[in-house]
Formats: structure tokens, sequence, C-alpha cells
């Protein structure tokens, strides 16, 4: 921006006027005037006016975006990297501004220059870092979230591995320290890197255990996480552990359908369900062909506005593909039936995680398709029982944490008794 060029002496007095007014002012006039004052004092109204951008762009008053949200962002982006460099507040406010920018780009589906943005705002996170002696670095959790969009699953997991180092001696005190590691897990988990997932699940695990007996976390958070890490070791053929942990879950769902929780939480516990269920269906889905899929695991607040977008939109597709393959998986169960039931699994989970991010009464949404994929997997053990009791098992555990998640703990308690039969797991 130049700031040299002269400027109209009633230009800046209406400008000052329109700050000093009583009353309230649009954030359109803010902009028109921080964009006069910013040429005579750029040291102090050139943070003002991209910060006065950003609102514009956005206004969270009626939750509706400006139609030029995007060129308001990218204007703001400009004007902070016009702030001297010298200038104490210019990292804080160019953080601000590019993470404003790079939302938007992901938005506009220009996901690989939001990516840029992300980078440059965790080299922004660094060297704040570096000067403040914080351990986190600002910007991580995007900065590998984006990667992870791209595809690029091992960069991701190494970023998320520097985070959680970072922020793991702290403890779970902050609240968000169980969604970095299901971030972390997730990230490894799509790298193909199963030890260091496996143990990074068994952190989740203990973390969970030793919060919930310490009433300072739910029940049910230690339950969901006992079984999505039952499942994983499943995935990665650690099916004697995988059972012992099973068993661990079905005595605390016992005690749980007995005595409810202790204490009344937050509704975050179905946010970390849905969260965990990602991982159920990760190993039956497929990427979609227009891009990678979102990371499996992270919960739906971490991903891109395209990625949700993306996810949301193939709902359609995936309930059409459901009820195209239904008359021929009835005519021949042999050819399709086993491909009905993993793909309408894949139909649930992703009904679920997106139902339960958008409402609080997502199990109004969800109850008949869980109660589908149960009486599908039934079909197929009874047509052949060696393919069908490790399919029907695994929907009848996904299906008995939603019902954990809705309440309904005695209906929970039954289906997982009932996999743990299929399984040959029952005592």
């Amino acid at each position: 921006m130049n700031h040299s060029r002269k400027v109209d002496q009633d230009d800046i007095v209406r400008a000052r006027n329109v700050l000093l007014a009583s009353g309230r002012r649009t954030a359109r006039e803010e902009v028109d005037a921080y964009r006069v004052l910013a040429q005579v004092g750029p040291a102090a109204y050139l943070p003002l006016l991209a910060g006065a951008l950003q609102r514009l762009s956005y206004d969270t008053g009626s939750g509706r975006k400006h139609a030029s949200a995007l060129a308001l962002s990218e204007e703001a982006v400009a004007v902070a990297r016009s702030i001297d460099a010298a200038e104490p507040t210019r990292a804080d406010v160019l953080y601000r501004a590019l993470d404003s920018c790079q939302r938007e780009l992901y938005d506009a589906g220009r996901g690989a220059e939001g990516l840029v943005m992300r980078a440059e705002m965790v080299d922004i996170g660094r060297a704040q870092a570096e000067l403040s002696g914080v351990p986190a670095v600002k910007g991580l959790r995007g900065w590998a979230a984006g990667l992870s969009d791209e595809g690029r699953y091992a960069e991701a997991a190494d970023v998320m591995t520097e985070l959680v180092a970072a922020v793991l001696p702290a403890g779970p005190d902050s609240g968000t320290l169980a969604w970095s590691l299901l971030d972390w897990i997730a990230a490894l988990h799509d790298a193909g890197r199963s030890a260091e997932t496996l143990a990074a699940f068994e952190t989740l695990v203990g973390m969970e255990a030793a919060e919930a007996a310490n009433d300072r976390s739910s029940m049910l958070c230690h339950l969901y996480a006992l079984v999505g890490y039952a499942q994983m070791l499943d995935t990665h053929g650690r099916g004697e552990r995988a059972s012992l942990v099973r068993h661990e879950a079905l005595t605390l769902l016992t005690r749980l359908a007995d005595t409810g929780e202790r204490n009344i939480w937050s509704g975050y516990q179905t946010s970390f369900w849905g969260a965990l269920l990602a991982f159920s269906g990760a190993e039956r889905d497929r990427p979609a062909p227009d891009g990678p899929r979102p990371p499996s695991g992270a919960a739906p607040m971490h991903w891109s506005d395209d990625a949700k977008r993306r996810r949301s939109g193939s709902l359609h597709a995936l309930r059409d593909e459901v009820d195209a393959l239904a008359p021929r998986a009835a005519e021949d169960p042999d050819r399709h039936l086993a491909e009905l039931v993993r793909l309408h699994h894949v139909l649930t989970v992703r009904s679920a995680v997106h139902w339960e991010w958008r409402t609080h009464r997502f199990t109004e949404h969800m109850r008949s398709l869980f109660g589908d994929g149960v009486s599908l997997a039934r079909r197929l053990y009874r047509h052949d029982p060696a393919e069908g009791a490790r399919a029907l098992a695994r929907i009848l555990i996904d299906r008995s944490t939603f019902h954990a998640a809705a309440g309904d703990l005695g209906p929970a308690l039954d289906d997982f008794r009932q996999a743990l039969r299929h399984l040959g797991e029952a005592d």
C-alpha cells in the first residue's frame, strides 16, 4: 500500500468524525474511515484496518458472509503485510488476517492457496514460540489438517507428532488434549504408521481412564476410546489384545447401564463419539474420486470447509449406490450382499459424523440407518456365517456406541453383548 500520497483534509476529518461519533457504526463505515486514516497514520491505523476488513467480510451478528468476503480477506492480508516489520503487533495482525483468508480460500475450493497461507501461519507461530518460550506452535493443527486434505499423510503425521510432544506434558487440563490426540492418531493411521498409531491410541485410552476415574471427564468418553482402540488393534492384527480391551469396555458399559454417569457433562461426549466412530468406517471406506478424504478419526471441526462440503455432498451419491445395490443383493447375495453391507456401513458412519456435527438431534436422523445396518448384517450372517459374524459384530458395536451416545444404555449393553457372542468372546 502507498501511504505517502496526499490525502484530502476533509476526508481525514470525515473519517475521524465517523470513528468518534456516538451511536453504532457499520463495518463498512469503519473500513472506509480506516482506509483514509491509514494513509496518514499507518502505524496506528493499519492494524485497525486489517481487523475491520475481516469483520466486514463476515457479519458475526447475522452469520452471513459478505459477497466479496474473499477479496476483503485478501485485502486484509495485504494491509497486514504492509505494517512496518518493527511494529510489535505485526505478527499477530498478520496471523489473524492469514487465518481469515485461508478459510475463505478453502471455502472457494482453492485449497492449495489456503495451504500456503497455513504454512505461513506456522512460520509466524514458530517465530513467536521461539521468542516466548511457549512449547506449542500456533497453527500446527490447521497445517496438519491441510496436509491431510491434500493426501500428504506422512507430513501431517510428523506435524501432529510435533504438536502432541509440545502439549502432552501439560496434561489434559486445557480440555483440548483429547482432540489433539485424536487428530494425531488419525494422522498416524492414515500415514500407515501402525506401531505409533497403537501407542498413541493407548495414550488416549490411559488419559481417558484416569480422567474418568478422577471425575474430570465422562465415563462414556473412556468407553468410546476403549471401543475405538479395540477396533484399531483388530485392524493391525492384534486380535488377542483387542479381545481383552473389548472385555474392559464391556465391564465399563455394564457399570454405566447400572448406575449411569456420576456427573452431568456438557455435550462434548457425542462429538468425541463421532470422531472415534469415523475410525470404524475408515477401513471400509474408499477415498472420493475428487480428492483425498478427511483424516479418519479427526473431528469435523478441524476439516476444511471444502472437505466438509465434499463429504456432505457424497451422502446423496452413497445413498443412491446403496439403493441401487439392494435389489441386486436380494437376487444374487453371493455376489452383492457383502458389498451392500460394507457400503451401508460407510453410509451410516459418514451420516452419523455429518449429523452429529450439525445438530444435537442427530439421533432422529440416525436411528433407522443403524437399525437397517444391523438387519443387513444379520442377512449376511444367515447367508454366510463365516463372513457375516465379524461384520455383524462390528456393526452391532457401532450401534451400541450410538445407543450410548443417545443415552440408551440398556440397548447399548444388549448390542455389545451380542457382538461379543458373534466374535466368540462372550463369557
